[in-house]
Order: C-alpha cells, then sequence, then structure tokens
C-alpha cells in the first residue's frame, strides 16, 4: 500500500485547516487508488456539501485519519516550548517504526519537519478530531501526546498545558485526561488518579474502578485501527493494570 494519501492527509490537516485535511486525504486516496468513480464524479462538478462531508467521516475513523492527526498534533506538541529537542523527535521516530517500519517513518519525519515550519491550527484541528473519532482513538492520540512531552525526561509545563487544551477541544473529560497524564507523570496518588478514583475510595470501589477503566482503555477499543495501534494501545492498558496491582499491594487487598 502507497502512504501518499497518509502524507496528503497530514498536510491537508495542518496547512488547510478542518476542512484542508479531510481534502488532502481524499486526494492523496484518490492518487494512490486511482478510483476512476470518484474522479468522475468531481469531473461533473460534484460538491458534496460541509454536513454531508461530516457525516460521510463520522465514526469511520481509518488508520490514515489518525496517522494524520497524530503526526500535526505532535508537530504542535513540539514547537509549544519553541524548542525542537532531538529526545522529542527520536520518541516520534521510534513509534513510527514500531508502527510502519523504518521506510514509512523515514517519511513521516520528513513531513514533521515541514510541519515543524508552519503555523498549526490547534483549536480547528482538534474540533475536528472531536467530530469525526470515536472517543477510545482520541484517548490513544492523547497518550501519545502527553508521551512526546516527557520523552526527554524533563516535563515542559508549556507543552503539558497546550495538551491539556487538546484534550478539552477534542471532547476528552478532565478526569480521563488526568488519567491519561498520571501514566507519564507519577506521584504518591498517581495509581489511584490513572483509575479515575480518590484515594479514600473503599476496596470495593478499587475493584469496579479497575474493570471500568480495564474496559475503557482495551486495545480492542482500537481494533478498526488495525493490529499495529492496538499494540500501541496496549502499553496504556498495562498501566492500568500495574496501577490496579499497586493499589492492591499497597492495601493488601485480596
Amino acid at each position: 500500500m502507497s502512504w501518499i494519501k497518509y502524507i496528503g492527509g497530514a498536510v491537508g490537516w495542518a496547512l488547510g485547516g478542518p476542512i484542508g485535511g479531510i481534502l488532502g486525504f481524499a486526494f492523496g486516496s484518490i492518487v494512490d487508488d486511482q478510483s476512476f468513480k470518484q474522479k468522475e464524479r468531481i469531473n461533473e462538478g460534484y460538491r458534496p456539501s460541509e454536513d454531508q462531508r461530516y457525516q460521510g467521516y463520522r465514526h469511520q475513523t481509518r488508520p490514515g485519519d489518525f496517522a494524520s492527526a497524530l503526526l500535526v498534533l505532535s508537530a504542535a506538541v513540539m514547537k509549544a516550548d519553541g524548542k525542537h529537542l532531538k529526545s522529542e523527535l527520536d520518541y516520534i521516530r521510534s513509534f513510527y517504526q514500531k508502527q510502519f517500519g523504518e521506510a514509512i517513518a523515514a517519511e513521516q519525519i520528513g513531513v514533521l519537519k515541514e510541519l515543524l515550519k508552519k503555523d498549526i491550527p490547534v483549536r480547528q484541528i482538534c474540533e475536528q478530531i472531536r467530530y469525526y473519532m470515536e472517543h477510545p482513538m482520541r484517548l490513544q492520540l492523547l497518550h501519545y501526546l502527553y508521551g512526546i512531552a516527557a520523552a526527554d525526561g524533563d516535563v515542559d509545563s508549556q507543552e503539558v498545558q497546550l495538551i491539556d487544551e487538546m484534550a478539552k477541544g477534542m471532547g476528552v473529560s478532565d478526569k480521563d485526561a488526568e488519567s491519561i497524564k498520571a501514566m507519564f507523570y507519577s506521584d504518591r496518588t498517581s495509581a489511584y488518579t490513572i483509575l479515575e478514583i480518590d484515594p479514600a475510595c473503599t476496596d470495593e470501589e478499587v475493584k469496579k474502578a479497575y474493570r471500568k477503566m480495564a474496559l475503557k482503555f482495551h486495545p480492542d477499543r482500537v481494533k478498526d485501527l488495525g493490529e499495529d495501534h492496538q499494540r500501541a494501545a496496549q502499553e496504556k492498558f498495562i498501566k492500568v493494570q500495574n496501577a490496579y496491582e499497586t493499589i492492591k499491594k499497597q492495601r493488601k487487598m485480596i
């Protein structure tokens, strides 16, 4: 499979605003798939309304949509503190290498470097993500972004503040955002924050919260993105399990 459509989508998301992302991805898909039917409709002057375009993409997130959003928001996070650190770039490169292989990672990093030169309309992009992507996929995006901010071991407040704002823009609740953030920034109550509970809760409430969070963050919730993204989601799921085991050990729960 060619990745022209993914790269086109990434550039569209950044340079064309919300609708530009869709058009960029669609254009890449046409080049990649050589879809005669789509070309024919465009040549006949077919222009779907904005509402039709939104309805056509709602709850049908594909790997390329996710990858495009991820790449653009990654660039925005890297730009937040005015520094483009090698550790952050290495983290992103490693992620793409694990997910898509060396060749695709090289292409994506090339696009990322171009995006770092552009002004990125973060608010509009987050609104687009909120409209198009299912909740589990937005959580997975957020997990990755907090990972970038923590990649160099020196958490920058500007980066974290931007990701917090992205979470709100993407329609992620404060509790969910704090849960994911706690997976990277540990303190004495982080295990409870990950499970979205208060340290004063009962043992039964701990067990109930674990079952709820395990379901929310289970890798199968992003299965529509493919096996590669399921493996990435496994990391988040394991952190929920580890938080539960930490609390069980502290409380000597059976």
